[in-house]
């Protein structure tokens, strides 16, 4: 029966590659199961397919287009818009002219010398722990002696 059917297919579609192709393509959709448009007959999807395609039940344009787009590899991608490619650029060569690197190159901890942030202890000049008196303030252009009481 597939001899017969595969001859009478050949007339709608001259390529046998392409023949070979799109009748797969149909079985594997028949397996999905998508419905039939000609009857079963206790035939096998392939060969339900070849039928389908020599009695023209299905659209070929269809089938040719879910090929494609089945085997496609490569999807395409949108372009990014003219201001993020600018915001990107200026970020770049603001990153650039600080001559700060973008990604640190050294952990962040503190040194004796900047005091105990986490525990709200300020440094002194001595790395030590600030004394409760005598604390030096600035108010504007003057400084005065500022004491602290317990």
């Amino acid at each position: 029966m597939a001899r017969v059917t595969v001859e009478d297919c050949t007339t709608k579609i001259p390529n046998r590659f392409e023949l070979v192709m799109l009748a797969a393509q149909r079985a594997r959709s028949i397996s999905a199961g998508v419905s039939l448009t000609v009857e079963k007959d206790n035939d096998k999807n392939p060969v339900i397919a070849l039928r389908e395609i020599a009695e023209e039940t299905i659209d070929l344009k269809d089938l040719e287009d879910g090929l494609i787009k089945g085997l496609q590899k490569h999807v395409e991608m949108e372009e990014p818009e003219e201001d993020e490619v600018d915001y990107l650029a200026v970020q770049q060569e603001l990153i650039e002219e600080s001559g700060i690197p973008a990604v640190p190159t050294e952990p962040a901890v503190p040194t004796e010398a900047e005091g105990n942030i986490a525990n709200g202890e300020p440094a002194t000049e001595d790395g030590g722990k600030a004394a409760d008196t005598d604390a030096e303030t600035t108010n504007g252009n003057a400084t005065e002696a500022v004491s602290k009481e317990a």
